[in-house]
């Protein structure tokens, strides 16, 4: 829709790997994906007892089976205390042993080579983890970060930042934010970036609305964040991207309490870097002129935070609260035009996180969760003078606007017998999106495409006007989501099976935007490079017989406005096998079948995928030598994804969207044309007219889709390797293959809906301009006729005249690791990969587009054809290093190298050699000047080099409990593009649309006890 992981230790032998500190490898446990919980495995003498102690009271015991074999599996993230009993004696224990969320941790008491020939190990306690690095039964691709980690590295506080350490993981086009936080996005494995999926502590806390994002935790409570790149089991889907699961901290049997202030002055932040304009569209006016001045665009952020936790009652009740409150202050100038302003903006940034866990018995026990964060905005707008670069007068507040997402979770977990074990959970999310409705000048009509305006008569500069305010939204408007699911897993000899229901509720209510009064319009700019070519083929005339409109120029009064209250209803069903083959083989079966509903307005279903939907997950784990020192492992599975609530608002709801075509001859101080002539349509001249005729009315349900509409899914093969090459490294490399076997789209052709109803004998009326459809298959639509009923049409693609859809990834991730010695820890990661076809998924990054599974893509033929080569986010080179040094017991120092070859550029134009525009009016076509222009084609943007450096210093004196720290991002303070604008127009092609960020330091002092 058109708008613009050393081997298998002798328990003798110390080593000084701390688990706890360990970043995950590329493997996972036996445990499923996006949990709280990991899993302790391993071997002892058959019969013995095996005990898991944690810090926060938790305590299991099994006995070891007869194959010399044990699993304590579901276990709360923490360190844990395992022992191994022999007629009621401890023989043997391990200290300090950290559990990974959803991953397998070896204990071993013996070598599992010869686990009946074990020795009596009586009385002997390890303190420090002689324990493997490699999770040996790991079939997935995850990383997983620490809260120890966090402290020690110079990352920007966000879930998404720290996803990005993990292979495969690049940033999203600043386009698209978080709308809990403001911050950018991730692109997993070439998806778009709405087909991740966010959790805390289990729960789905995904943006209902569009997918963009979810709530996070404050930075200095998450215990663990979990990033998974791939692979993972039955238990879990709605992702066909990546899943960031973050794990809250939890209180323990000894209370602590803590404080952090951090500060970034505004002197210690690097000048942005000013945009010109594009210097590639030729002979253009604006090339390489000034279009923002930046450099004042800068100030300061201030967080500060605390937290208390321990026992409420010794092994019993446990609490754990945070707070944290961010706020920063900064300027930011407009683009350079008649009405330029600056901005004095402030955002605040508050969150709280809250635990309770309650251990009713040893085999029960009761989790409550409870989150929030805030997004804050207050600006104030001044007068700006680009002639001297200074700022004028006072002209009004902005649009204050306030996003606030809550959500809570309650868990219960029954350890039944040592085999079986059932979970339950139930949470809610809600969001409300507040936007007030303030507009200083009411009386001035808003104006949009400034740079196309006529230069004859602007005099080289856009002409614009104070009003910035385009549409109003309603305050009320809110998202509600509803997580319930159920697990139950049960060891039966090699097996562990676990089947369960995963159900999601959404709602998208009071979503409702109209045009800002008084005019209830903007005035829309516009230019046909070629004047004689149709502004609509067939349906709105050429400029070029109109007055003013001689080289192309016209204007419209552009109209939009929605509403709606939608829902939709996610459930799933799920069953799998974790099947200990041998000692050396795991093999992992799964079948997961989703169901997917939405709702429109009226809570009439108007897509219906409830057929089964089949999902199956493989995956194996082969421990080579037998010793935890060398894993091969694989996975193969597919993925499906639901279309969010917001998909509803134009696709399903009475949503108006018009243009009234004019020439002009004259534009006057407001930007506002003079000398209107209307634009004959096919409707008259003057007449509102709508490309995808929406024009207010609500569509019937049962002819929103195809028929045969089926949800968008994703196949994934993984193959790759962990071994470890001596103690001091580890070495892997991994395999990665994604393809996507449908989407879903809408397609606004109704001339060939029409043509084909005509030819199968039906008399349809009342078409509406788009449809969802699954692009590159057939449809059958059931449409309107004449009589008040329904007729059905079967459209092929060849009818439709559309290309395959086509969206691939292929990559080698290769990985060399320091594990963490009590002193040194570090990793570094390359990655070779491609993304390429004609479809970035939901979304369309080159553009900004945000129109949910339905963008501007699939529309008309036309605007696919040349539609095929690198995508959005394909950086076909990335290399990634990070570690800390405990120099000393007070010094530490950390690092992030973050290297990427660039994104791929596109020039779009008009259509064809003769450049019309038989979709569309404007570039939206995979051309430019006439000659075809395959996606991505026009180079690439420059390689990109971050270095960030973080210091800490917590003294003697103070017990190491006070520390002072320094971060400074970007130490090179290197400032290149990393999007240019593809729209090939004057003062659009190749200018500059986001920046890396400038350097900062940050300053920190820390309390802990």
């Amino acid at each position: 829709m058109s708008s613009r992981s050393i081997r298998q230790a002798s328990v003798l032998r110390r080593s000084s790997l701390a688990l706890a500190l360990a970043v995950g490898l590329g493997g996972s446990g036996m445990v499923v994906a996006q949990s709280t919980v990991g899993t302790i495995f391993g071997s002892a003498t058959p019969g013995q007892t095996v005990t898991a102690t944690s810090a926060s009271g938790v305590t299991r015991t099994v006995t070891v089976d007869q194959s010399g074999r044990y699993t304590i599996g579901s276990l709360p993230v923490g360190t844990y205390t395992v022992s191994v009993s022999s007629d009621g004696a401890t023989v043997s224990s391990r200290d300090n042993v950290g559990i990974r969320v959803g991953s397998g941790t070896e204990v071993s008491f013996n070598n599992p080579k010869t686990a009946g020939e074990a020795q009596d190990l009586s009385g002997l306690t390890v303190s420090a983890n002689t324990l493997p690095s490699i999770d040996v039964t790991g079939v997935d691709s995850r990383t997983v970060v620490t809260a120890q980690q966090l402290q020690k590295l110079p990352l920007a506080r966000s879930a998404d930042a720290i996803a990005q350490l993990a292979p495969g993981v690049v940033q999203g086009s600043s386009d698209f934010t978080n709308q809990s936080n403001g911050q950018r996005l991730s692109s997993f494995g070439g998806a778009g970036v709405s087909e991740n999926a966010y959790y805390i502590n289990g729960m789905n806390v995904t943006d209902p609305l569009n997918g963009l994002g979810g709530i996070e935790l404050p930075y200095g409570s998450i215990e663990q964040q979990e990033v998974l790149t791939g692979g993972y089991g039955a238990a879990y889907g709605r992702s066909d991207g990546g899943v960031i699961n973050q794990v809250g901290k939890r209180g323990t049997n000894e209370w602590h309490f803590g404080a952090q202030i951090l500060y970034t002055p505004e002197w210690a932040r690097g000048t942005p870097s000013s945009t010109y304009y594009g210097k590639g569209y030729p002979g253009g006016e604006l090339n390489g002129t000034l279009y923002q001045n930046r450099s004042a665009n800068k100030g300061w952020e201030a967080v500060e935070s605390a937290y208390v936790g321990g026992p409420l009652i010794k092994d019993k009740l446990f609490m754990f609260a945070s707070v944290e409150a961010a706020k920063t202050e900064d300027k930011y100038t407009g683009v350079n035009s008649s009405a330029a302003q600056q901005t004095k903006r402030t955002f605040k940034d508050p969150k709280w996180y809250a635990k309770v866990d309650w251990n009713i018995t040893d085999n029960h026990i009761l989790e409550l969760t409870a989150a929030s964060t805030k997004h804050e905005y207050n600006g104030s707008n001044y007068e700006y003078n680009y002639d001297d670069f200074s700022r004028g007068e006072y002209l009004g507040q902005d649009v204050p606007t306030k996003t606030s997402a809550k959500m809570w979770i309650a868990k219960y977990t029954g350890y039944i017998t040592d085999d079986f074990t059932v979970s339950a959970q139930f949470g809610k999310q809600i969001t409300d999106i507040y936007q007030e409705n303030v507009n200083n000048y009411p009386d001035l009509i808003p104006i949009l495409g400034s740079t196309n305006q006529n230069p004859a008569f602007t005099g080289g500069a856009p002409i614009t006007n104070a009003n910035k305010v385009i549409q109003y939204t309603d305050p009320t408007h809110s998202t509600r989501g509803a997580n319930y699911r159920i697990d139950l897993t049960y060891k039966l000899g090699d097996h562990t099976i676990t089947a369960g229901i995963d159900n999601q509720r959404t709602q998208d209510l009071n979503d409702s935007t109209l045009m800002a009064p008084n005019a209830g319009y903007a005035w829309q700019y516009g230019r046909q490079n070629n004047p004689a070519s149709e502004i609509a083929e067939g349906e709105v005339d050429a400029p070029i017989g109109y007055p003013g409109g001689q080289n192309g120029y016209f204007v419209d009064k552009y109209v939009q406005y929605t509403s709606a209250s939608t829902r939709v209803e996610q459930r799933a069903q799920y069953i799998e096998d974790t099947w200990q083959v041998t000692d050396r083989w795991l093999v992992k079966i799964g079948l997961r079948n989703d169901q997917f509903t939405n709702y429109n307005p009226d809570g009439d279903a108007y897509i219906t995928q409830t057929r089964p939907q089949w999902a199956p997950r493989l995956g194996f784990s082969w421990d080579v030598f037998g010793d935890s020192s060398f894993k091969v492992y694989g996975n193969a599975g597919r993925y499906y994804l639901a279309l969010p609530t917001s998909v509803a608002l134009r696709g399903a709801s009475g949503s108006y969207y018009t243009k009234e075509y004019y020439t002009y001859t004259g534009i006057d101080a407001n930007g506002y044309p003079t000398g209107l002539t209307p634009i004959n349509t096919y409707q008259g001249a003057g007449v509102p007219y709508s490309a995808n005729r929406e024009y207010g009315q609500q569509p019937d349900p049962k002819t929103v889709t195809a028929k045969n509409l089926k949800a968008q899914n994703q196949d994934e093969y993984i193959l790759g390797f962990d071994k470890v090459l001596n103690d001091q490294l580890n070495f892997g490399m991994k395999a990665t293959y994604r393809r996507l076997n449908r989407i879903i789209d809408d397609v606004c052709d109704t001339d060939v809906l029409e043509g084909q109803a005509i030819a199968q004998g039906a008399d349809v009326s009342g078409l509406r301009g788009c449809y969802f459809f699954n692009p590159g298959n057939a449809a059958t639509f059931q449409l309107p006729n004449a009589t008040g009923g329904y007729q059905q049409v079967h459209i092929t693609n060849a009818d439709f005249g559309f290309p395959k859809p086509k969206r691939k990834y292929y990559a080698l991730d290769t990985y060399l690791e320091h594990p963490f010695d009590g002193k040194l820890w570090g990793r570094i990661t390359y990655t070779f990969s491609k993304s390429y076809g004609n479809s970035e998924g939901q979304v369309k990054s080159d553009i900004g587009q945000q129109d949910i599974a339905a963008t501007q893509d699939w529309d008309y033929p036309s605007i696919m054809e040349y539609g095929s080569g690198r995508l959005p986010n394909d950086h076909r080179h990335q290399i990634k290093a990070y570690g800390t040094w405990q120099i000393t017991p007070e010094w530490n120092i950390g690092g992030i190298l973050q290297m990427a070859s660039g994104s791929p550029n596109s020039c779009e134009g008009l259509y064809g050699p003769n450049q019309t525009v038989p979709a569309y009016n404007g570039n939206y076509y995979h051309w430019c000047d006439g000659v075809p222009s395959p996606y991505g084609s026009k180079g690439t943007t420059d390689w990109t080099h971050i270095l960030s450096l973080n210091a800490e210093y917590r003294p003697a004196f103070a017990d190491h409990k006070l520390a002072f720290n320094v971060n400074v991002y970007n130490v090179l303070n290197e400032q290149k593009p990393t999007r240019l604008n593809s729209d090939y127009s004057d003062g659009n092609y190749q200018t500059p649309q986001s920046w890396e960020t400038p350097r900062y330091v940050r300053f920190g002092i820390t309390y802990d006890f």
